[in-house]
């Protein structure tokens, strides 16, 4: 008996394959993990995240490289060492060396990266000289932390007026642009895609509340999203965006060709719609 109770005890601290458990749901608080990982400070980070502090030795580390797209805006490169991405874990247990990052423009978050690659679209960035700033995060959503200093990693950024006859954005070529309707005979977005998903936004409410939405690799989600006010809805780890105008719904179709868990959420408001967990 005690040995099959510790043997159900490991298993479910573990969960299935020995991966930490994810104990995080989408539109709750992030709870801080009750791991020993380091020392969590009372201290934060400028988003008001607490920092985890690790020594020195065997600490993450990151690197920021940027480099202009030939089609728009810039390729972003994070290498780190002593660290790895782990997007199907997020909101879990604090592991040692492992998490996602933030990309922030001039102090302000613009993305949660689950990967070393990034696309950053030039209509996100406003003309003139401006630093990035990538911050790597624990799965528990503490910031990893060095002599009570994140662990972080710059670059600088200038951003020229686009040539006339360019609008400087970038376009996804799945969705039309907002307001604009499908071409006569067209099939509505919503119609072409395998799933789709109804989201509203409203006094800083998600309707219906915030949830997992399980997805096939190779499947055409069409996410159908009306918001009370002007905003940017983004997907992490696809490069996605789509404008929200106030009040009226807006549609993005995306394919499902990445495996792993994907939030959704918004630029301003900084709420998470959805999750997309893609097997």
């Amino acid at each position: 008996m005690l040995a099959l109770a510790l043997l159900l005890a490991g298993g479910a601290a573990t969960g299935c394959g020995g991966r930490a458990t994810t104990h995080h749901k989408p539109g709750t608080s992030h709870e801080q993990a009750s791991g020993s990982v380091g020392t969590l400070l009372t201290a934060t980070d400028a988003g008001g995240h607490r920092l985890r502090e690790v020594p020195a030795e065997g600490a993450p580390e990151v690197q920021l490289t940027v480099r202009p797209d030939s089609e728009d805006g810039w390729n972003l490169q994070l290498a780190v060492k002593n660290y790895r991405f782990t997007p199907d874990s997020t909101g879990g247990a604090a592991l040692p060396g492992a998490g996602h990052a933030h990309l922030e423009l001039d102090g302000r978050k613009l993305a949660r990266l689950y990967g070393p690659w990034f696309h950053l679209p030039a209509a996100q960035v406003p003309e003139g000289a401006h630093t990035l700033t990538v911050r790597l995060y624990a799965d528990d959503h503490t910031a990893w932390a060095v002599s009570g200093k994140p662990v972080e990693g710059t670059a600088q950024l200038t951003a020229t007026a686009p040539a006339p006859g360019r609008t400087g954005g970038h376009t996804h070529g799945d969705t039309p642009p907002p307001g604009q309707t499908p071409p006569s005979g067209q099939t509505p977005p919503s119609e072409q895609a395998d799933r789709t998903v109804t989201i509203t936004v409203r006094d800083g409410k998600v309707s219906p509340a915030p949830a997992r939405t399980e997805l096939r690799r190779g499947e055409r989600l069409a996410l159908r999203v009306t918001s009370d006010r002007a905003d940017t809805l983004h997907v992490h780890g696809y490069d996605k965006e789509l404008t929200l105008p106030a009040g009226q719904e807006a549609t993005l179709i995306l394919t499902a060709d990445r495996t792993g868990l994907f939030e959704v959420e918004t630029h301003e408001s900084d709420l998470v719609l959805t999750q997309l967990l893609v097997r």
